[in-house]
């Protein structure tokens, strides 16, 4: 269960990150709501699943796979470059993470 609070703290981020565009800096009224309701929904889901996963594990995966899906929507839906570095810096992230979990798995 707490892999499944992290996954969807994971989601509300990715969406909250990938929506910050929409606010405009903070200017706009519903979009920065949302994406601070987002951001908050993101740390609710977050404070669950370290009550059973260790908080560097967690926050690992959090921000490794967070990261990692935001290139990813980036490169697909928001016109953004790809590039050898790209992908190895993504690449290099999501072995950390798995790295860090495989390690952490034991407690």
């Amino acid at each position: 269960m707490p892999y499944l609070f992290l996954a969807c703290a994971i989601l509300f981020e990715v969406v909250a990150t990938s929506l910050l565009k929409t606010t405009d800096g903070f200017s706009r009224l519903w979009p920065t709501v949302l994406v601070l309701a987002l951001y908050a929904g993101s740390f609710a889901w977050l404070s669950l699943a370290v009550r059973q996963v260790p908080v560097g594990v967690a926050y690992a995966m959090w921000a490794g796979l967070g990261t990692a899906l935001i290139v990813a929507i980036g490169v697909v839906f928001l016109g953004e470059s790809i590039d050898l570095a790209k992908v190895l810096g993504v690449l290099l992230i999501i072995g950390g993470v798995v790295t860090l979990n495989l390690g952490g798995a034991a407690q």
